[in-house]
């Protein structure tokens, strides 16, 4: 699909990958404006249900944007969430969905920068992808019944 233009969810935690979304903006760092931010207290209150409704609603990707390693603000939340992503990851796969859809990423506040290339990335790679299995299943059946 030469015009497909991909929905992608990043769920990101308020004190780090939120804040660095804010500091893309102060920069005037541009990205793609398909990314949808949903802003969480922690990366680890996204529970495996989100990531999977968030397909099941129209994403062609997701990701889980939480703070570095060993600096979470809830201990080891982002450890949790990344788990829960891996997780996640083996049951698209199991269901014929590309895990590649479906990523983990860990920045601090200051990395402005990082968030613009890291939401850059996703998108480029989803459009390589192309649309979700979901949405395609959506549309053939909305054609059918049509």
């Amino acid at each position: 699909m030469e015009n497909f233009e991909p929905v992608i969810v990043a769920f990101c935690c308020h004190y780090c990958a939120y804040t660095a979304a804010d500091m893309a903006g102060t920069q005037r760092l541009t990205y793609p404006s398909n990314v949808k931010i949903i802003r969480v207290p922690c990366s680890c209150k996204v529970d495996a249900l989100h990531l999977v409704k968030a397909f099941e609603k129209g994403a062609d990707g997701v990701y889980v944007a939480g703070c570095l390693k060993g600096d979470c603000h809830f201990n080891n939340g982002n450890d949790r969430a990344a788990s829960r992503v891996a997780y996640v990851k083996k049951y698209l796969e199991e269901l014929g969905i590309e895990s590649e859809r479906l990523a983990m990423f860990r920045m601090s506040a200051g990395m402005g920068f990082q968030f613009a290339q890291t939401a850059k990335d996703m998108t480029e790679k989803i459009r390589e992808l192309g649309p979700s299995p979901i949405n395609v299943a959506k549309a053939q059946l909305k054609g059918e019944a049509a």
